[in-house]
């Protein structure tokens, strides 16, 4: 399945355990047309492909609007490099897209705001010593 699909799944599953509940209790929360555990399962690791009415059933089952399943933000602590990979597949594609100058102005805001963040992290470690 394609990586898209795993990062859904993966912000999915991310949601259901923040929220306490299990796949099975998800399952539950379909209702009449629900989905068994097996097919939560395979949905939060990517290899169900799902239409936009199975993701607003799940979304209702998890009781989260579409900018919470879409603030991948959450992921930032995972350090799976597979992750980090799909989390750059889809920038690489949404710059794909733009002008060579926005891509550019990206790029140089993207290391300036790295560039900040490191200088913050080393004066905060300098400081705990």
């Amino acid at each position: 399945m394609s990586d898209f699909l795993k990062l859904v799944g993966e912000q999915l599953r991310i949601i259901r355990v923040s929220k306490g509940l299990s796949q099975e209790e998800v399952a539950e929360r379909t209702g009449k047309l629900g989905f068994s555990k097996g097919r939560i399962s395979n949905i939060e690791h990517g290899q169900s492909n799902i239409t936009l009415s199975t993701l607003e059933m799940l979304m209702k089952a998890l009781d989260i609007a579409p900018e919470e399943l879409f603030n991948f933000q959450k992921l930032s602590g995972v350090t799976d490099i597979k992750e980090k990979n799909i989390m750059l597949d889809i920038h690489r594609s949404l710059l794909r897209e733009r002008d060579l100058d926005e891509v550019k102005y990206v790029v140089r805001i993207t290391k300036d705001f790295l560039d900040t963040m490191d200088s913050q992290s080393k004066k905060n470690s300098s400081n705990s010593q």
